[in-house]
């Protein structure tokens, strides 16, 4: 059965977009990555939000702009938003609600991961118990302000539990279970 994984490249201060959901940031500490490159062939679909959806790309500019991971992996997304455009996107299925959204791309996820993307629909998975594990990425730089990898004021405490930890020049990992 597919599992949730919500994954991120954060600053150091804990921003994934700048202000504005800016992702230009992102392009100088994107690399070579073994944990990224494992985790890619298991990606079965993609589950984002609107924003992330329509959002910035750090891959602007390039061959590679407007493509999962950088052109690396193909296979049905899915986002969650209120809405959807009048003109249907191949590949991406549009859902209203955060059940919709989740059933759909578990099934079509397979046995693999349903890779989240996206600080708000990260947060509506976690509310509501469906998240399994978080993947970040730490890039060396303070952006000071913009999209929080995770922002839940007023709520519970979230226990993770550690599985992988990797260290690269441009970024560190880390790789967490959901537990309570």
């Amino acid at each position: 059965m597919a599992k949730l994984l919500y994954s991120a490249t954060m600053s150091l201060d804990g921003f994934i977009a700048g202000p504005g959901g800016d992702m230009s940031w992102l392009a100088d500490h994107l690399g070579a990555n073994p944990t990224v490159d494992g985790l890619i062939p298991q990606v079965g679909s993609i589950l984002s939000g609107a924003r992330s959806f329509r959002g910035d790309d750090p891959h602007r500019g390039t061959e590679h702009e407007g493509e999962a991971f950088g052109g690396g992996w193909e296979g049905q997304q899915f986002v969650l938003t209120h809405h959807p455009p009048a003109e249907p996107v191949p590949g991406v299925t549009f859902a209203g609600d955060l059940d919709t959204a989740v059933t759909a791309a578990k099934a079509a996820a397979g046995d693999g991961y349903v890779n989240v993307i996206g600080a708000d629909v990260a947060r509506q998975c976690i509310e509501a118990g469906l998240l399994d594990e978080v993947l970040v990425f730490t890039a060396p730089v303070f952006l000071g302000d913009g999209v929080r990898l995770f922002d839940r004021p007023g709520g519970a405490r979230v226990r993770l539990e550690q599985v992988q930890v990797s260290a690269l020049p441009h970024c560190t990992g880390i790789w967490l279970r959901v537990v309570g």
